[in-house]
């Protein structure tokens, strides 16, 4: 960069990456790179923002061109928040697989366009931001923050402006005031008070921003508000201003932005140089961005051709590698005798739909009984209609229906309010100030056609929709779904959202739901939005679901996938929706009690790890810990990051606790209890519903590779099972009053897959007759007889058996067994010698998903895997790994899936009345009457061992161990 000191007339840009790049990936359509299918469609908005930005182009309200500027990214990982604050940015979800690999190529983009590219450990990328603004103010320059995060407007001042470049908006103090209620010096103490839930500041319970603007303009600040909290009026306001007086001072140091960051490049070093055009157009070649490429020569009055894309190498993808192609739908379209082709469909199909143009303004709102029965009326003459709900909550256990809506041709749709309600929580009637069906009479009306068999109903993620109805006593069937279409074609290839799917495959970005319901405490619920965006928004969803089924439905047979959509991923939608509306019951006493438990283990392993360390300090701040592991008593192997604090993560620790030190294990256990403590016992109860007295967890379909489901809110498949306490809290899980939980767990059915599918004959023939399939693996490797094993070496085989199916390393299963890293070399050379099948077995899988982009289950299931031809050798050792793990996983995961599609017609045909509740991993819990146990088991133990039946034969059997009890864990 270009050393130039700053003056008054500098202006120094700087540009929020991390912002940039999430609006960059939402901004437009997925993308990705012809050459070798990379997803380049953050990168490609990402640098047409950063051109634009640079050459000053239709920037409004007088922001001239930079003299200095930089892109400031956030550092992977932790910062000094979390010592503060151990649970911050704790609920922060990953970024879409397709994004994570366009995060070094962003930087890369950066320094293509000879732009300073800046981020440090242990910071995040506003406390960079605060620290660059507060020394070119200092020097009397002009600063403009190019970003959308409210956080950075704090730093907002004379000279210094925040730009929004997405909406054109300059924000200056009287904007500020606009969004929060206060000047740029008081943000931070309103902050303080109203939290943040993205992330995970707490603030104080019950004050929004717009309660705490209030309370400042009163009070004056956060601390004089804090020792006059005694005066607040409000009972409820009051007490919760005393009693998380000090989670409000810690929110305050959260989002109060670093000012001193020991910045790396001085900010008079980043003076804007003229762009490389050579680079640059290199860079953008690279990527396939043909226009932009075009426009910057153009600018740049460089020739595109005289730059060679195919030699260079950006961010270790090789610009010029081969392309990994998919299915060929024109050469497949071309039959001898011209007629009808699977994929010739598909592709006229896409080309009819992308053709047709969305008008929300032509969405019909429906008030009237009588055009409802039309528009049923044509549903039924159609016979098949996209259906959607709208309810007041994401919660489908508690959500109230405001109202529904339907599509029965791309571009015709229209929009059913029934329970909408004032902003004061006046409920409407028919006709009673607000005109709508009530949601009686729509019901009745829409049901019939809803439980109408020789009706298709589509949905986006409709098992949503189906809970929501059958609280109001309404079926739907049959139905299909386009989430899960996108997820049998294309999992593993990006989100399949309808958001995701509509930009993707129809061009066109859906209303977002915060542009007609607002956003914070001045957010509205659905049955509240004015009708005319109420209609535009829930009316196009119903329109784009519909689009997505005729782009879909053709893809399904041209790419010979129906068999495992109609099979494994449509039928289980139901299953999952009655598992989730029959929750299951939690011992609240229990779970204090634990709670208790666990804060007195937690309080005796800090005892003995402050005796150990000879002092008082606090066990969440890692930079403390460093500082007495490896500052005081001198452990090996301590290492520093960038910031000079020594590492203290989970690897760490656990070498040091296999070397024989007491106090890093004492940690890792403390750490345990302690997420054990905030993520289970204290979170579970206040997921009881408060009508069933039940937790319903909310099982995902979509949300793996592998066919693998997950849960969420709350996440029961992440519970410890080989731990005592993980053991505790599954206690907690009790089955009703007169009844009975029921585990049926298969018995190392990822080991049986992998005999199958590797045609291991000493595994098969272990499985057949019966055997300890560890021993037996030990006896084969090590020569020792079966008989009076020691229970080291079982242990020893048990962790390679099961290591291999996951690519375990040396490193790893030395970790593992506590031994040396050749001595755990040695063991996984002698496998594969005594086993060669699944040596073979994991190169030609590996080979298979470099030539085609994807594995298959034994049911046909394909697990995408785009970018495993990368040059990068870390990513691209990673992707093999999970190439290799896939088939296995996904078979098994297929196997359950099948169990449990074919589980409630075997109970009910044996007439009792058990429940199938949850699904973990490879069991399933049950609860039924007592008296019923002997029966339920009977059958779940005959539908799970033959779930593989007709469609695979399995060269192995499959087990499954059952058992009932009162609570989860005796069951299991």
């Amino acid at each position: 960069m270009n050393a130039t000191a700053l003056s008054k007339d500098s202006h120094l840009v700087l540009v929020d990456g991390s912002s940039y790049i999430f609006r960059a990936n939402h901004a437009l359509p997925p993308l990705t790179r012809k050459s070798d299918g990379l997803p380049v469609g953050a990168v490609s908005g990402f640098c047409n923002m950063l051109w634009k930005l640079m050459r000053n182009t239709d920037v409004e309200d007088g922001i001239a061109a930079p003299t200095h500027m930089a892109v400031i990214f956030d550092y992977s990982g932790q910062s000094f928040r979390n010592e503060i604050y151990n649970e911050y940015k704790a609920h922060r979800p990953d970024p879409p697989e397709d994004l994570k690999p366009q995060f070094g190529l962003i930087r890369d983009a950066v320094r293509a366009f000879n732009v300073a590219c800046i981020e440090q450990e242990g910071y995040e990328a506003d406390d960079i931001i605060a620290t660059y603004t507060v020394d070119a103010a200092a020097a009397g320059s002009r600063v403009t923050i190019v970003a959308s995060d409210k956080d950075l407007m704090q730093l907002i001042r004379p000279g210094v402006v925040m730009l929004d470049t997405m909406k054109s908006k300059v924000f200056r103090e009287p904007e500020v005031v606009e969004k929060f209620g206060v000047g740029p010096d008081k943000v931070i103490d309103v902050q303080a008070l109203a939290g943040d839930s993205v992330d995970n500041v707490p603030g104080v319970p019950g004050i929004g921003i717009k309660t705490a603007a209030q309370l400042i303009t009163e009070f004056g600040d956060l601390d004089a508000l804090l020792e006059r909290a005694a005066e607040i009026k409000q009972n409820k306001r009051r007490e919760n201003l005393i009693e998380f007086a000090d989670l409000a001072r810690v929110s305050r140091d959260l989002v109060t932005l670093k000012q001193d960051v020991p910045v790396e490049l001085p900010v008079d070093a980043l003076g804007v140089e003229d762009i490389d055009g050579s680079k640059a157009l290199s860079f953008l070649k690279a990527m396939g961005f043909t226009t932009l490429t075009r426009r910057v020569s153009e600018e740049l009055d460089a020739d595109p051709d005289a730059v060679d894309a195919a030699s260079i190498t950006v961010d270790g993808w090789d610009a010029g590698a081969p392309a990994a192609r998919g299915p060929d739908l024109d050469a497949d379209a071309k039959s001898d005798s011209g007629g009808w082709t699977p994929a010739a469909a598909a592709e006229r199909a896409y080309s009819h739909i992308t053709a047709i143009p969305f008008d929300t303004s032509a969405y019909e709102c429906v008030t009237t009984v009588e055009r409802l029965k039309e528009w049923i009326a044509d549903a039924t003459e159609a016979r098949v209609v996209a259906f959607d709900t709208e309810t007041n909550s994401l919660d489908a256990m508690s959500a109230d229906l405001a109202g529904f809506s339907l599509s029965i041709e791309p571009g015709k749709a229209c929009y059913v309010p029934v329970a909408y309600r004032s902003s004061d929580g006046f409920d409407f009637g028919d006709g009673d100030g607000i005109e709508q069906i009530s949601l009686r009479t729509a019901l009745e009306l829409v049901k019939p056609m809803l439980e109408d068999r020789s009706i298709l109903k589509i949905g986006q993620n409709i098992k949503y929709d189906l809970l929501v109805l059958y609280r109001y006593g309404v079926g739907v069937t049959p139905i299909d779904d386009t989430m899960l279409m996108s997820y049998a074609l294309d999992a593993g290839k990006g989100g399949h959202g309808m958001d995701d799917l509509s930009e993707r495959h129809l061009g066109h970005r859906p209303i977002p739901f915060k542009e007609v319901a607002g956003t914070g405490n001045s957010a509205l619920t659905f049955d509240q939005i004015p009708l005319d965006k109420a209609t535009a928004y829930a009316a196009e969803d119903a329109d784009v679901t519909l689009r997505l089924w005729h782009v879909l439905k053709p893809r399904l047979m041209a790419e010979r996938m129906t068999r495992v959509y109609e099979r494994l991923e449509r039928p289980l939608v139901p299953v999952l929706a009655r598992m989730e509306e029959a929750g299951i019951t939690v011992d609240r006493q229990m779970l204090s009690r634990l709670s208790g438990d666990f804060a007195q283990s937690m309080a005796g392993l800090e005892a003995e790890i402050h005796e150990l360390a000879g002092e008082s300090f606090n066990l969440g701040s890692p930079k403390q810990l460093g500082d007495i592991l490896f500052g005081k008593l001198g452990l090996p192997g301590g290492s520093k990051t960038k910031t000079g604090a020594w590492s203290t993560g989970a690897g760490v620790l656990e070498d040091l606790a296999t070397q024989g030190h007491d106090l890093p294990q004492k940690m890792l256990e403390w750490r345990q209890m302690s997420k054990l403590k905030s993520t289970y016992t204290d979170a579970l109860p206040g997921y009881i519903n408060a009508d069933t007295g039940r937790v319903h967890t909310s099982f995902s379909l979509a949300a793996t590779t592998t066919g693998r489901l997950s849960s969420s809110d709350p996440n029961i498949q992440n519970i410890p099972v080989r731990t005592a306490e993980g053991r505790k809290i599954r206690q907690a899980f009790v089955a009703a009053d007169g009844k009975t939980l029921i585990s049926a767990d298969y018995s190392q059915i990822e080991l049986r897959v992998l005999a199958h599918m590797a045609d291991i004959p000493q595994l098969r023939q272990a499985f057949a007759d019966g055997l300890d399939i560890h021993a037996m693996t030990a006896s084969e490797m090590f020569g020792t007889p079966i008989e009076g094993m020691d229970p080291m070496v079982r242990r020893r085989a048990k962790a390679i058996n099961f290591g291999i199916i996951y690519g375990i390393s040396a490193f790893g299963l030395a970790n593992q067994l506590g031994i040396e890293r050749s001595e755990a070399g040695e063991y996984i050379k002698k496998y594969f010698e005594r086993f060669p099948g699944i040596k073979a077995y994991m190169d030609a899988t590996k080979k298979s998903c470099h030539a085609q982009g994807y594995v298959t289950t034994v049911f046909g299931r394909k697990c995408h895997y785009p970018e495993i031809n990368t040059k990068n050798p870390n990513m691209r050792a990673f992707l093999e790994r999970a190439a290799i793990n896939a088939p296995i996983q996904g078979s098994a995961a297929d196997i359950i899936r099948r169990a449990m599609i074919r589980m409630p017609n075997a109970l009910a045909n044996e007439g009792v009345g058990a429940k199938m509740l949850l699904q973990v991993h490879d069991e399933l819990i049950f609860e039924c009457y007592a008296g019923e146990a002997d029966t339920t088991i009977s059958v779940a133990k005959s539908v799970m061992e033959k779930a593989a039946e007709p469609a695979v034969s399995l060269s192995v059997p499959l087990v499954v161990d059952a058992r009932a009890a009162q609570n989860w864990d005796d069951a299991h």
